[in-house]
């Protein structure tokens, strides 16, 4: 449903506009001056302004142009009063749509009004598709070739172009939204809009509001109509984040959503209709949740029409070396060293790493690397990875009295002798227990084998 602002000093004039544009199914806002419109175009999806061009303080050429500086695309229609003819002229020079004259009949205001959202709805979608166009392969960010990773292209391209409720399932940081992006994108929504919601980051309490919208002065603070998510998604998808944070008083309007495609905002009485499909993810188990009574089982079913599990990125450590070529080559050329390469032995350091965050934590960790590192060349010490990086030798190295080490010492030489010695008092006080002298050290197992075998320690009876 397009909305339409209104502005002008008048209230009673506002009341006539208002009451007629909503009679023809368009939503409207109202201010009195220039500056209270100026507030609501920057936090309202406003389709079209109509403002009087003579009114107090700021007039309507000085409102015209703020909008545009604003948002340049959005239509305004000037209101002049009879015999303003240079005004008007005026104004649609400095970018106004259109103007009209008083008095005008109504037929008048609804054709113009018409045609100038018709204007914009279409100017928006240009810039949207070229936009998304820009750069976008058929499954965008999606990297791997692991036998787990070529199934799940495979089920996106079926069931993507369906009309059918998706479920993604994985660990935080498996690449849950670029699944949900790339079954959009190949879909025949995929010109319209592609909605994130995420239910795990959002105060119960504004939950609704933020779902389905809410009337002016439905609560405290609702000073105006604002549309909500779904609203949003008209014609297009929504993608629900962290479905399972969804606390049940809500899930059972979603359900109502899902069986009737309609809802009325917070505060409103008015019933609206919107065309959505719903893409969803979580990363915990629903069947768990709803057997603990966390999340309603008509609800789950009605989300589970296809489900795709992701698979943790330790599952598919041969996609490891793919993924970190990738994010080197994105982060490399964002930083402007499009030089950067990776050293043979941080790859193989790399695919030894658990990636307790997946590929989210391995991205970070590329992009701070393409940061750090010194060289042209990323090496197995310029990777700090969050689960199992060199913090232990760091702080030990800083505690290290700089009186005990020769002037003449190189620091590498001095970090990396203060490394060895630590790798092997953990290890002998462990009994060459691995998983003991790693969790004394505070690393990984798999950060202390690589370390091991670059110093070459060995039990001395192996």
């Amino acid at each position: 449903m397009r909305t339409i602002l209104i502005v002008d000093d008048e209230p009673n004039y506002q009341i006539v506009l208002s009451e007629f544009l909503r009679d023809e199914g368009f939503e409207t806002l109202t201010a009195d001056n220039g500056q209270q419109a100026i507030d609501l175009v920057k936090s309202h999806d406003v389709d079209l302004v109509i403002t009087d061009m003579q009114m107090p303080g700021m007039d309507g050429f000085a409102l015209l142009q703020a909008i545009k500086e604003h948002h340049s695309a959005l239509p305004v229609i000037m209101i002049t009063a009879y015999g303003e003819v240079e005004k008007a002229v005026r104004a649609m020079q400095l970018g106004a749509f259109n103007y009209l004259t008083k008095p005008f009949n109504n037929d008048e205001l609804l054709a113009c009004a018409t045609k100038a959202i018709e204007h914009f709805g279409l100017a928006e979608e240009n810039k949207r598709l070229r936009r998304e166009i820009s750069g976008r392969d058929q499954f965008d960010q999606l990297v791997g070739k692991n036998k787990a990773m070529q199934q799940l292209y495979g089920l996106i391209e079926r069931v993507a172009p369906s009309q059918a409720n998706v479920l993604i399932s994985g660990e935080s940081g498996t690449g849950k939204e670029l699944v949900a992006r790339a079954i959009h994108d190949n879909s025949d929504r995929g010109q319209g809009p592609f909605v994130t919601v995420n239910c795990g980051a959002i105060p119960e309490a504004l939950l609704e509001s933020e779902f389905f919208g809410h009337e002016r002065g439905a609560f405290t603070g609702a000073i105006a109509m604002r549309k909500g998510k779904f609203e949003l998604a008209d014609r297009g998808t929504i993608f629900l984040d962290e479905i399972g944070e969804m606390p049940l008083p809500l899930q059972v309007k979603l359900l109502r959503v899902l069986q009737e495609k309609s809802f009325e905002r917070v505060g409103g009485e008015k019933l609206i209709h919107v065309d959505v499909r719903i893409v969803a993810a979580t990363n915990k188990d629903l069947k768990e949740e709803v057997s603990l009574g966390n999340f309603r089982e008509d609800l789950f079913y009605r989300l589970n029409v296809v489900h795709l599990p992701l698979p943790p990125l330790r599952e598919r450590p041969d996609d490891i070396p793919m993924l970190a070529e990738y994010f080197v080559r994105k982060y490399a050329v964002q930083g402007g060293r499009p030089e950067l390469s990776l050293a043979p032995d941080t790859v193989r350091f790399l695919a030894s790493l658990p990636w307790d965050g997946n590929v989210r934590e391995l991205e970070n960790t590329i992009e701070r690397a393409t940061i750090l590192c010194p060289g042209s060349v990323i090496e197995p010490e310029d990777v700090q990875p969050m689960s199992g990086g060199l913090t232990g030798y760091q702080n030990a190295a800083a505690n290290v009295s700089v009186e005990q080490i020769a002037e003449e010492a190189k620091l590498a030489d001095v970090l990396n002798d203060i490394e060895e010695k630590m790798l092997k008092r953990a290890l002998e006080k462990a009994n060459f227990v691995q998983t003991q002298a790693a969790k004394q050290l505070g690393i990984t197992k798999s950060l202390l084998q690589y370390k091991m075998k670059k110093f070459q320690i060995k039990r001395l009876d192996d």
